[in-house]
């Protein structure tokens, strides 16, 4: 049985504690995703409720199989329908290196169960940045894999076209574990190519820490362009939008749900057809240009964030922060792969960088990422 309040989460960002499995590693589960004998409520008052699931979730089950050990479910934003963590309802978790910082959303309590060291790795899931925003936010590692590399059965909503179940650790050797629990193929070692930097996407001082890590680590790169960036991101929105205002119409009217998140539902029921279709044809461009690129390249470098993580003061309105995700929300839309790892500080507030690496390809993200941290 829990230990724990079930409908607020604790500093760690558990919202419940439990044991399920044996092996020697712990990990935490975001509560979208199903665990048997236990509500999924998606942190909303709305699914306080909601019967318990009877089955779990198909990465859970693969790896319990594999010798890990399942700890408890973690809080997130409502819905999973927002960036910042913060929770009314629910709950907000500490952001543990940076409390003063939002945790990020929408899984902020495994990743922060993952920075607290509660657990080894984490659950989460990335419709538009879900993993790589906490990941940022709290300055650990965050991958979200190749669009249905991950199987979803058991994942909230059942539908969706961008999400994908995505893991925290604190370290790349820990996620290396993670995916070999996970069955991920070794693969080959990756042809060693100067990878392309994206500049210019970001605030001129996260563009500077970033190109001073490379150059202290003696990385060579070439610069590249993405017109369609902001294109990309736009579209992305106007799916998840459409696409959560479907997966939730019937609680666009419940008072039980914040306000922030019946506002985006309600935005999302108004997109139209002709929205969509563009945005569909956003998605087919911007794809083909960033295989394109990686063809090229190998790898894509760019900052995780293109503005400092905000306070929990200055997030106070979530709507002002969902550009935040302006770099991480694109290859949602593409379905790439993509890290995000801490390379430093500025005014005491953590910069991420980010790694788009080809489809299917997650072992060579984290080579890549693993070389461009140790040449010299």
């Amino acid at each position: 049985m829990s230990n724990l309040n079930r409908t607020h989460c604790n500093p760690q960002g558990y919202l419940t504690t439990f044991r399920l499995g044996n092996g020697d590693l712990r990990f935490a589960v975001k509560d979208t995703l199903d665990v048997a004998g236990w509500p999924t409520r998606a942190g909303s008052q709305a699914r306080e409720n909601t019967l318990a699931a009877t089955r779990n979730a198909a990465v859970i089950d693969t790896l319990l199989g594999a010798g890990c050990v399942l700890t408890g479910k973690t809080v997130l934003h409502e819905l999973a329908f927002g960036v910042t963590g913060i929770n009314q309802w629910a709950g907000t978790p500490v952001n543990p290196r940076y409390p003063a910082l939002i945790p990020g959303g929408s899984s902020s309590g495994s990743a922060t169960a993952v920075a607290a060291a509660s657990v080894e790795f984490a659950i989460g899931t990335d419709t538009g940045g879900s993993v790589r925003m906490p990941a940022a936010c709290c300055a650990i590692v965050g991958l979200k894999p190749t669009f249905g590399r991950v199987a979803r059965e058991g994942v909230m909503p059942a539908a969706s076209s961008l999400d994908c179940v995505g893991f925290f650790t604190r370290d790349l050797a820990m996620m290396e574990q993670v995916l070999t629990r996970l069955g991920f193929p070794d693969g080959d070692e990756p042809e060693s190519t100067a990878p392309a930097l994206l500049a210019g996407a970001a605030r001129a001082d996260i563009d500077a820490l970033i190109a001073r890590g490379l150059a202290t680590h003696g990385v060579r790169y070439h610069r590249a362009e993405l017109p369609l960036l902001d294109a990309a991101h736009n579209a992305a929105l106007h799916i998840i939008g459409h696409e959560n205002a479907c997966a939730f119409a019937d609680l666009a009217d419940n008072p039980d749900v914040s306000s922030d998140v019946r506002r985006r539902i309600t935005l999302g029921a108004n997109i139209t057809a002709a929205e969509l279709a563009e945005a569909e044809e956003v998605r087919l461009r911007f794809s083909a240009a960033v295989d394109a690129l990686l063809e090229r390249h190998g790898v894509l470098l760019l900052p995780a964030l293109p503005d400092l993580p905000p306070t929990l003061e200055e997030a106070r309105d979530p709507l002002s922060v969902v550009n935040l995700t302006r770099l991480l929300r694109p290859f949602n839309l593409s379905g790439h792969p993509a890290l995000v790892l801490p390379v430093g500080e500025i005014d005491a507030r953590p910069v991420a960088l980010q790694l788009v690496g080809r489809k299917g390809h997650e072992r060579a993200l984290l080579y890549h990422a693993r070389r461009l941290l140790s040449e010299r």
